[in-house]
């Protein structure tokens, strides 16, 4: 067993050396303890992410209706004790709980706030850490909805945390146009996250 270095007492010195190391080109995190690395996303993960983000603008304009939520792509995210470093497609957090998202200029890059919602937009290559450690991870830090997107399957995926278990509340699929919570005070039409 390796000693705890003093500004990471959970995660082993050589994990989190592996993990300052990594390419930009590459996404890192360490899940369990242990380092995952991924290439960037292929075009049809970036595409949906990205209209999706568009899409949920208006949670994300405060003074605005429906407002009260602060929506990121993809935040570093340090979660529990070790601590777990995740990086979700999207993440959102109510406004309450994170009201100044920018920080300081001397604030660290990530965030230790646990999100309100996550996505995920899944791959082949991410599919298996998505569904598993990650979502027990997002489970264990009592993140309270998460979405699963397949944009080669085009299909979305909504659950919600109830009693520490996930709840699959719906799969969505194609050109539906759908009201899928947290964000179920507008409509969207999944066909634009599709969209060429």
């Amino acid at each position: 067993m390796s000693a705890q270095h003093p500004l990471f007492p959970g995660n082993a010195p050589e994990v989190e050396a592996a993990f300052q190391a990594v390419p930009e080109e590459m996404v890192a995190e360490i899940l369990d303890g242990e380092l995952h690395t991924f290439p960037r996303p292929a075009r049809p993960h970036t595409r949906a992410a990205s209209r999706l983000s568009r899409r949920l603008g208006p949670f994300d304009d405060d003074p605005g209706e429906p407002g009260g939520w602060v929506i990121l792509v993809e935040p570093e995210l340090h979660l529990g004790p070790k601590p777990d470093k995740v990086v979700p497609d999207l993440a959102g957090w109510r406004r309450e709980r994170m009201p100044d998202a920018l920080g300081s200029e001397d604030a660290p890059a990530h965030y230790d706030v646990t999100p309100d919602w996550v996505c995920e937009v899944i791959s082949p290559r991410t599919e298996r850490v998505d569904r598993g450690k990650k979502m027990r991870i997002y489970r264990r830090e009592g993140v309270r909805h998460a979405w699963l997107i397949n944009p080669v399957a085009q299909t979305l995926e909504v659950y919600r945390l109830d009693d520490g278990r996930w709840s699959l509340l719906d799969t969505h699929e194609g050109d539906e146009a759908v009201r899928a919570e947290p964000f179920d005070a507008i409509e969207l039409p999944l066909a634009d996250l599709w969209a060429r």
